[in-house]
């Protein structure tokens, strides 16, 4: 008998004061529970049991190897079948006819008719092979007879012995017989295993193709983690991807949908194939189904490239290895190889690779540059790896405006002529300026006697969306920024891309996600050579790009933000791009900063020595003896050209305009001529650094405009 249970509590209804008096109340126990029926818990541990994670691996393991032995059986059947029939030679035909490809549907018609007479030959073969067969044991017996009593007679005659005629034919039945009794010995366990051999055998095929259902594959296998890309997979990826027309035409053909499918050949790191589509599917329909085709072929969005070829309702698949491009690689070969050089004209920058693995290179050759993207998707070392190339040719020159300011660019100090690092307004308006020094000098260019040739001019500004984003105005209340005729910026960068490249004067921006307000349309227009990271919308994609290249396959919205850094998406006629495709992907070169110091210290070698300007100099005083001096730099002698060269690129107010005349005035006048020097006119530093010391305070010459 249970016991009750005593509770004390005050009472609460009326509300009382607390020293209203403690209320006794017994409280009887809770009945006792009722015992649960048998035939509940026999239920519930049943299915505890059924539903045990050990109990679903046993399942899925005896219905995968259940699966594995019977489906490759059929495999075997099949193949044996194949083999014996002229099914194979059929299914392609109609494969062909379905594809419309009659030539191909005649050729393995006399193919199948050769496999026919062949076959018709060896089974009339059969009837005569019997007595053949007969003639030939007779034949074999008699001299193997007539041999072994040619040799018991040799053998009699050494021994002396005439009973040895018959000992080799003696022993060569008691061999017969000893292999009898092992085979009769051996029969019976044979009879017993083979079948288990035979099993294990369909087993073994079965498993190598993965011939069970998906729910009982191993989890790594259901995946389809590292799964070859094959015909099969295609077609069945391409018939689920929800087009309607295309799920009905592939269920019509009678090769279930081979024929749309062109050979897949491996490329790079992965495979690639072209695929036919059937009438009433539009290119588009696929390209727009990118995730789930991916999804379908056991791969990410990523690792999948839709491109649109030549031949007409084509799509181009590429399919990556699972995992492949999530791996790096290798360096540039301007670190590797220490004795590379570059040549403008004729060369091409080692950027990177391609998908297929194949080397990425571009040529810079008179192209106007832009490279566009997120920040931090490694924009600053794509260009800079082109401009460390670029460096390698002695000829190029280099005006340099980094608008970041972290120091990207102070390996191109004693490299580029001018090197503004900053992300002020100031800075804004030094590297306007400097631009605008460019065209002046492409205006003196264009102005030249027919025929001259010019050294390479690239103005390069990083972060260029600071300049067109910059509020900044000058004593005329013209802007630096902005995007209209009236920007002093953006019309300098449309001058040189209207005319630079005639004359060598080049213009190559990076820029961060483009927009209209910090990347003009005319602008982005401009440039040969269009090269976008990851960015974020397809809007975006078509500002970096184009619509052309965008609507061809180019997706650089489409790349993963951090994963994909330093991958590329090109448009340009300067790479090698595969024959229908309007762009391609690029996995470039990753060089550091120090790597990349290394690279300008070999540049620098190759010159007589660059003076870099840190800011653009308005004051229009100047003193030409003292500019000559800073030109010619560490240098014992500098030829002419290239002192009036630097000197419009030093000053080009002051000097854009002269000749050899007005140099050799100035020389002449302070008793520093020029003279010749293995038959070309040069400036000797020893010679100006002499009349700089021998003027007088007083008797400069400095002049003004």
């Amino acid at each position: 008998m249970s016991e009750n249970v005593v509770h004390l509590h005050k009472p609460t209804d009326p509300p009382t004061p607390d020293t209203a008096p403690t209320v006794l109340t017994v409280v009887p126990d809770a009945p006792p529970a009722r015992p649960v029926p048998l035939w509940v818990r026999s239920g519930r541990a049943v299915k505890t049991a059924a539903t045990h994670e050990t109990t679903k691996a046993t399942v899925r393991a005896v219905a995968r190897h259940g699966s594995y032995t019977f489906n490759g059986g059929r495999i075997v059947a099949r193949r044996t079948w194949d083999g014996r029939t002229g099914s194979r030679y059929e299914r392609v035909i109609r494969a062909a006819e379905a594809a419309g490809n009659l030539e191909a549907a005649e050729e393995w018609e006399e193919r199948l008719q050769r496999f026919r007479a062949a076959r018709h030959h060896r089974r009339m073969d059969l009837l005569h092979s019997p007595v053949e067969a007969a003639k030939g044991v007779a034949v074999g017996a008699g001299m193997s007879v007539g041999v072994l009593v040619a040799l018991g007679i040799v053998m009699a005659i050494n021994t002396g012995h005439v009973g040895d005629v018959i000992t080799p034919l003696t022993a060569t039945i008691d061999f017969i017989a000893l292999l009898i009794r092992i085979v009769q010995v051996v029969w019976g366990p044979a009879l017993t295993i083979g079948p288990f051999l035979a099993l294990l055998a369909l087993w073994s095929v079965g498993r190598k193709q993965h011939a069970a259902p998906a729910w009982a594959l191993p989890a790594n296998v259901r995946s389809g983690e590292g799964e070859p890309i094959t015909p099969s997979i295609v077609v069945k990826a391409l018939r689920d991807l929800g087009v309607p027309a295309l799920a009905r035409a592939i269920k019509e053909m009678g090769d279930a949908g081979a024929s749309m499918l062109g050979p897949i050949t491996i490329a790079g790191c992965g495979v690639e194939v072209d695929v036919t589509l059937p009438s009433g599917v539009s290119t588009n329909e696929v390209q727009n189904k990118r995730r789930k085709l991916a999804e379908n072929l056991t791969r990410h969005e990523h690792e999948v490239f839709i491109t649109i070829p030549q031949a007409a309702r084509t799509v181009r698949l590429w399919i990556a290895d699972s995992g492949a491009l999530d791996e790096p690689i290798g360096p540039s070969p301007l670190v590797t190889d220490e004795t590379m050089t570059a040549d403008y004209t004729k060369g091409k920058a080692p950027w990177g690779q391609d998908l297929r693995g194949d080397a990425a290179t571009l040529s810079l050759y008179q192209r106007h540059l832009l490279i566009t993207g997120l920040s931090n998707q490694g924009k600053t070392v794509a260009l800079r790896s082109l401009a460390l190339w670029l460096a390698l040719d002695k000829s190029v020159q280099f005006l340099m405006g980094d608008l970041k300011g972290v120091g990207d660019w102070a390996m191109f100090d004693g490299l580029a002529t001018t090197l503004i690092q900053g992300p002020t307004d100031e800075h804004v308006i030094q590297v306007t300026e400097m631009v605008e020094g460019a065209v002046d000098e492409m205006n003196r260019r264009i102005q030249a006697p027919p025929g001259t040739q010019f050294p390479p001019l690239i103005v390069l500004v990083d972060e260029a969306q600071v300049a067109f984003m910059c509020p900044a105005k000058d004593a005329d209340k013209r802007p630096y920024g902005g995007s209209k005729a009236n920007s002093r910026y953006f019309m300098a960068v449309r001058k040189i891309h209207n005319q630079g490249r005639a004359v060598n004067v080049l213009m190559w921006q990076g820029t961060q996600d483009p927009t209209n307000e910090n990347l003009p349309k005319l602008v982005r227009e401009g440039a040969h050579t269009r090269a976008s990271l990851a960015l974020g919308t397809e809007s975006q994609a078509r500002m970096a790009l184009g619509d052309k290249a965008v609507d061809g396959g180019a997706a650089p919205n489409l790349l993963r933000p951090g994963l994909d850094r330093g991958t590329l998406v090109v448009a340009s006629d300067g790479i090698t791009i595969p024959a229908g495709q309007s762009s391609i992907t690029v996995r470039t070169h990753y060089i550091d900063d120090d790597a990349a110091q290394a690279i300008t210290d070999r540049a620098k070698a190759l010159r007589d020595g660059v003076t870099t300007l840190h800011a653009i100099e308005r004051d229009e005083h100047h003193d030409p003896l003292i500019d000559i001096f800073d030109v010619i730099g560490t240098t014992a002698r500098v030829r002419t050209k290239d002192v009036l060269a630097r000197l419009a690129t030093l000053n080009q107010g002051a000097y854009g305009g002269w000749s050899f005349i007005d140099l050799k005035r100035v020389l002449d006048d302070a008793g520093a001529e020029p003279y010749k020097s293995d038959g070309v006119m040069v400036v000797s530093r020893d010679r100006v650094a002499r009349a700089l010391a021998n003027r007088d305070a007083d008797g400069s010459a400095s002049s003004d405009g």
